[in-house]
């Protein structure tokens, strides 16, 4: 993290949005919270987290919330990269995937867009995690709050987050 950026951070507290704060607890990871980082400016996209961490943009995982055949589905997807929703409709097997509208994030999740932490959610859903996460050592991931991240090896975002790991990235040219 840059100086300014940790400064910043420190300035403002830390923490995570108390729902994700209680999930992490629930999930034995209470020492998580200690990590988050709370900064002044909004990480609502993963360029902003990027550059308020201090990290490669790749190393921020999205979680972003799809609609196959109207059922949500959660992907993580690293911050430098696109979802190919017809990876995802075949891995799936679904007819139609697209992206959530942000009312069905809030109600699957309990967060609004920006802020959606990779577990913790309301309800129950399906997460599919790309491979490209697991390039990294740790990723910075929303801790329930546009304002708020945490770092995490992506080995125990996918494990906590229960998902499966595939190739959903949009191909690069």
């Amino acid at each position: 993290m840059t100086t300014t950026a940790a400064a910043d951070a420190d300035a403002e507290g830390s923490g995570a949005h108390p729902r994700f704060a209680a999930a992490l607890e629930e999930l034995g990871l209470g020492e998580l919270t200690a990590r988050v980082r709370r900064f002044p400016d909004a990480t609502r996209t993963a360029a902003e987290a990027a550059a308020a961490v201090g990290c490669e943009l790749s190393e921020i995982c999205k979680s972003l919330i799809f609609a196959a055949d109207g059922v949500p589905v959660l992907v993580l997807m690293d911050g430098a990269s696109r979802v190919d929703v017809e990876l995802v409709r075949k891995e799936l097997g679904a007819q139609k995937v697209t992206r959530a509208k942000a009312d069905v994030v809030r109600e699957t999740t309990g967060y609004a867009i920006g802020g959606v932490p990779p577990f913790g959610h309301r309800t129950r859903t399906r997460v599919l995690a790309d491979r490209a996460l697991l390039r990294h050592g740790v990723v910075w991931a929303a801790a329930g709050d546009p304002h708020a991240v945490f770092p995490i090896p992506p080995a125990a975002l996918v494990e906590h987050a229960g998902a499966t790991v595939v190739d959903v990235r949009e191909p690069t040219a």
